[in-house]
């Protein structure tokens, strides 16, 4: 039953010195979707006001605000590059450890958008409120028409990203997500692996409450800022997290512990690595964020922090199981050996 899961040698098709037109067409789509964020950002760097209404708390930290702009451009820089990458020769010369790790944060950084602002922009259709994040009338933060054109191109982004990704994939290393996890060999998962998977389950309880809790109108371990700023965009997102904490996990104990048999790989191995990469990069982002904040009603509670360092040990926990999921069955069949 295992022998279909031994990696065998594939054309690329990205091999040849001309990439296929589907290809072209999603790097072009993806480079295209950068321009707009990349332009504004750009604007603001230099200087200028476009999209900042006055009054706006950006404002009242220029310095900050351009470090956070120079970062942001160069993140979304490396979304053009990784999107040349997945589709030049010589992308295929790149070692994994230095292309996955980016494309997992990329993953990771656009799902919840992906998911989230659809979500937000129904729940306001049906008389939700924007507030927060999403520049609402009581605190100005950004024009609206701004953060319809930037999440509408995060959007296009990571569907023409993870399609050029998934194209990628499948052919450098299809072979990973083969068949079903009845199949996968025996000695695939070793103890220390299978302990990953119950430790990110443990430890995603901490975030796990608090995130529900948050979703459903608590406010224990909110900071001030935090409570006044609540509206609809908020309980949806704290939804969302709540539901990809719970998809990280379920994907690291299905490929440690293979309980659905007839399940094919690709399942757990897409949970995993969604989840995962939501969960531990949002979790950096957001502790990044509130721990360079100057006013005192900003800062973080430690119950904050606590859930923000939980959701990234917890990504971080899961990937391991899923890294190591991809290596054993990218490894020599006769270099394998039976795990404890």
């Amino acid at each position: 039953m295992t022998q279909s899961l031994t990696p065998r040698p594939v054309a690329h098709p990205a091999a040849r010195s001309t990439p296929s037109g589907t290809r072209r067409l999603l790097r072009a789509v993806t480079i295209a979707a950068c321009l707009p964020y990349l332009t504004l950002k750009v604007v603001w760097v230099a200087g200028g006001r476009l999209g900042i209404p006055a009054g706006s708390p950006l404002l009242e930290h220029p310095t900050a605000m351009v470090a956070a702009n120079l970062l942001t451009v160069l993140m979304d820089g490396a979304v053009i590059v990784l999107a040349l990458l997945l589709t030049r020769p010589w992308g295929l010369r790149v070692p994994a450890w230095l292309l996955v790790p980016p494309l997992w944060a990329a993953s990771g950084l656009l799902a919840p958008i992906m998911t989230g602002y659809p979500l937000q922009m129904l729940v306001r259709a049906f008389g939700g409120s924007a507030g927060g994040t999403s520049g609402g009338s009581d605190e100005p933060f950004l024009r609206e028409w701004v953060f319809v054109l930037v999440y509408a191109g995060f959007i296009v982004q990571g569907l023409a990203l993870g399609a050029l990704g998934l194209l990628y994939a499948r052919d450098r290393w299809g072979h990973v997500w083969r068949g079903r996890t009845g199949d996968l060999p025996a000695g695939l998962m070793g103890t220390r692996h299978r302990a990953a998977a119950v430790a990110a389950a443990v430890v995603a309880l901490f975030p796990l409450a608090l995130r529900l809790l948050w979703a459903c109108g608590g406010t224990t371990g909110l900071s001030e800022s935090q409570i006044a700023g609540r509206s609809s965009d908020f309980h949806v997102l704290e939804s969302l997290y709540v539901v990809f904490l719970l998809v990280a996990v379920t994907g690291g104990w299905l490929l440690a512990f293979r309980r659905c048999p007839g399940l094919p790989v690709r399942v757990p191995l897409a949970l995993a690595w969604t989840g995962s990469g939501a969960v531990a990069c949002w979790g950096g982002w957001m502790a990044l964020a509130v721990l360079v904040a100057d006013d005192p009603a900003d800062r973080p509670t430690s119950s904050t922090l606590l859930t923000y360092a939980g959701q990234m040990i917890v990504g971080i926990l899961v990937a391991t199981v899923a890294v190591r999921h991809a290596r054993s069955l990218s490894a020599p069949a006769a270099r394998r050996r039976p795990g404890p």
